[in-house]
């Protein structure tokens, strides 16, 4: 038997040795969303924590006049941790303590634009603990010069990257909506005044040929 196929058995053991619900990973606590926020309007979004976690907001701005925005984090206390003026991303992590933290986009500035945003939240030590107790239930966690810890290390690393690359992927979609955006926003604009000096050129060139077409007029008027 070689050492996949043993490293293979070891798994199914102690997935058989394991109580239903006993064993598993945490919920994916990263999560996106995208949103237009109306000139003249402010959005908040309440994200609860616990002691001892941490909490990354963040934001950009994939369309709208100027692509900025007010933000702002405010703690459970009604602390302001970070405020933020006419900015078109940002990044911005703390350390959190219970209760409700809330953070707010404010386009009230702008009373004409309305901005599409997106942002992401990723939260770090939200009750990890609770999956610690797996180790009452195993007996023999040495096999194959492995132990269990190694093994369920290895996995939590490749949950971890496999997290990381689909936030990269996610801001990645992020920043290639925002160029979209301005490509297109361009495009209309050389459009337009593409047609402006069109226009300009015809009316220009109508009166040249009229002009010169008065120079050559014989305006004497001829005697009988």
């Amino acid at each position: 038997m070689g050492t996949a196929s043993r490293l293979l058995l070891l798994l199914h053991n102690l997935l058989l040795l394991l109580p239903p619900g006993a064993f598993g990973f945490a919920s994916s606590l990263d999560s996106d969303f995208t949103f237009t926020l109306p000139a003249g309007r402010k959005e908040c979004f309440f994200q609860p924590m616990r002691h001892g976690a941490s909490l990354e907001v963040e934001y950009q701005v994939l369309d709208g006049a100027g692509l900025d925005v007010d933000f702002y984090l405010e703690s459970p206390k009604g602390e302001i941790l970070v405020f933020h003026q006419r900015k078109s991303d940002g990044v911005h992590t703390v350390e959190t303590e219970d209760g409700d933290y809330m953070f707010c986009f404010d386009n009230t500035f702008s009373t004409i634009s309305e901005k599409v945003i997106f942002f992401e939240l990723i939260l770090d030590n939200m009750g990890e603990g609770e999956l610690e107790d797996w180790k009452k239930y195993i007996t023999g966690t040495d096999l194959l010069d492995m132990k269990l810890e190694d093994i369920l290390e290895s996995i939590n690393n490749v949950k971890a990257r496999l997290s990381k690359s689909l936030q990269i992927q996610t801001l990645l979609r992020a920043f290639e909506a925002r160029d979209r955006n301005i490509q297109e926003s361009n495009f209309d604009t050389v459009n337009f005044w593409s047609m402006v000096n069109l226009g300009v050129m015809v009316v220009v060139s109508a009166v040249q040929v009229y002009m010169l077409k008065s120079l050559f007029e014989d305006k004497r008027k001829s005697r009988t």
